[in-house]
């Protein structure tokens, strides 16, 4: 073990000589000074890795000191040694990012517990971690040869983004690999399980899982309470893991009443399946009902331009009464700003949707802006990048004054996204959608076991184009690319952040609901 330098500052040091006899036989090496002045020039001329200060000392005192030392350098931990136990010392203490106290007198096991927890804390985290990983390895590696149900599966993919984030924080590559490698082979057997399922439910819904079109009438509506508004916000393309992220900033405003989720649809494209979830509807049927707003692939203009008017009828067809609502769509800052400043004007509503587009324009960005493949370079870095964005974000600034008021907060997407590696040959005509994770066409020429292939689009709920076609979905971490230019795209497209396709990510959708604390 390398050995942890101590620097302990104290007018009455000769009363601590046993103490620090006692670190020394453990390893430890300590510097000792009697005053506030001595260790603020011992701090200058050595590195040490822990200090302790007693707060009573003549000159500087022990949180004069500290704001010396923390000028220096202020990633060293430091902990406060007092008799005092008033309340005032400690909150000033900790308004000064004392890292710990202890109160004289101090016993030999509460000083090596405290060197333990502010110095080996990131070590002994690392071992405990990554020894549950590997227990709950093989575990879970069983668990992916049963035949597992929609909420089973659900509960693994939670669990591996569970160890996900928990192992990104450990400097273990081979650690990471392997939990790599257990995800890809989980996303290969729940793309089977969705190959097997899918079409079932679609012809009996009651089997499954509940699915983008019945969002709203099995889990939006039923939890509406008359005298309390509910804001249900639609981050598309925000992923579990990505929430799971913003959560850790949430939780400082916000009670987390249910973690729930639902399947999305196919494709797992924001066309289809926000579509499904604004008007209660699959796309076939939204064909029928709307045949002027519904846009196929092929068809030229926006896909998404009617979403007020979906919402509008879904509330009329499913609740039968007339309830109030609003729908407000963020595409920039602007917009974001004027929906924070003017939350009042929403207050009368029953129900506020408000669909904000950055994580979507993010892992489109991804793909065109060379700068943001360098910042979003890895699942970790995207991470990263959705904080950055949230914690400055007028939508979080929405959510603070919202925490103000007597609302109930719904967070959840219509897709979710996967970094894509593997590329795979199709062949369409040039009437083929251009989405390179699901494409619909006459006469698509593929390879068999990268896709599930839905012959009959009807039977999977979906508009047929012509006659003769057919929709291919890709599974895993494939993405489409075309013979022609065939390593073009594939340099291009490598590695970037894609949906439309079958995966754990792109399908098992975060569905949270907040309450005001």
């Amino acid at each position: 073990m390398q050995e942890t330098n101590i620097l302990w500052a104290d007018d009455e040091i000769d009363l601590l000589k046993p103490h620090i006899m006692l670190l020394n036989e453990k390893g430890y090496f300590v510097k000792t000074v009697t005053n506030g002045t001595d260790a603020v020039e011992a701090f200058k001329t050595a590195y040490f890795d822990l200090v302790f200060l007693d707060e009573n000392m003549p000159g500087l005192t022990g949180l004069e000191t500290l704001a010396e030392l923390k000028s220096i350098n202020p990633a060293v931990p430091m902990v406060l040694v007092t008799k005092n136990e008033e309340e005032h010392l400690m909150e000033d203490a900790i308004g000064a990012k004392i890292d710990d106290y202890l109160i004289k007198p101090v016993n030999p096991k509460q000083i090596l517990l405290t060197i333990k927890k502010l110095t080996e804390n990131k070590r002994l985290v690392s071992e405990k971690t990554s020894i549950a990983y590997q227990q709950d390895f093989r575990v879970l590696g069983m668990t992916l040869n049963d035949r597992l149900d929609h909420e089973q599966w659900a509960e693994v993919y939670k669990k591996l983004v569970y160890w996900e984030l928990s192992l990104e924080k450990l400097e273990d590559a081979g650690m990471h690999e392997v939990l790599t490698l257990q995800k890809a082979e989980a996303n290969a057997q729940f793309s089977k399980f969705i190959e097997n399922h899918y079409l079932g439910w679609i012809k009996s819904p009651e089997t499954g899982p509940v699915l983008s079109h019945q969002l709203f009438a099995k889990k939006l509506f039923p939890s509406m309470k008359k005298e309390k508004p509910t804001f249900f916000f639609l981050i598309d393309n925000l992923r579990y893991d990505q929430w799971r992220i913003i959560n850790t900033v949430l939780s400082s405003y916000y009670h987390l009443d249910e973690e729930d989720h639902y399947y999305s649809i196919l494709p797992t494209a924001t066309q289809y399946a926000r579509n499904a979830i604004f008007s209660g509807l699959m796309p076939l049927e939204m064909e029928k009902r709307y045949p002027k707003m519904w846009q196929n692939d092929e068809d030229e203009g926006g896909k998404n331009l009617h979403e007020e008017d979906f919402i509008a009828d879904q509330i009329k067809r499913i609740m039968r009464k007339d309830s109030k609502f609003s729908y407000n769509k963020i595409l920039t800052l602007e917009q974001g700003r004027d929906i924070a400043e003017n939350l009042s004007n929403l207050m009368e509503n029953d129900l506020n949707v408000l669909v904000y587009n950055f994580v979507d324009m993010l892992s489109h960005a991804r793909t065109d802006m060379a700068m943001i493949r360098e910042l979003a370079s890895d699942e970790s870095a995207y991470r990263s990048l959705t904080l950055s964005w949230f914690e400055h974000s007028p939508l979080l600034d929405t959510l603070k004054r919202l925490s103000q008021k007597n609302v109930r907060i719904v967070i959840t997407t219509d897709h979710g996204t996967i970094r894509v590696k593997h590329p795979s040959k199709v062949i369409g005509d040039r009437n083929t959608n251009t989405n390179l994770r699901y494409k619909q066409g006459k006469n698509l020429n593929f390879i068999a076991k990268d896709v599930f292939h839905i012959k009959n689009p009807h039977d999977a709920m979906l508009p047929k184009l012509h006659v003769s076609s057919s929709f291919i979905f890709a599974k895993e971490d494939t993405y489409f690319v075309y013979p022609n230019n065939y390593n073009q795209f594939v340099n291009y497209y490598n590695e970037t952040f894609q949906h439309g396709g079958i995966s754990m990510e792109e399908v098992i959708i975060p569905y949270i609901s907040y309450s005001t604390k």
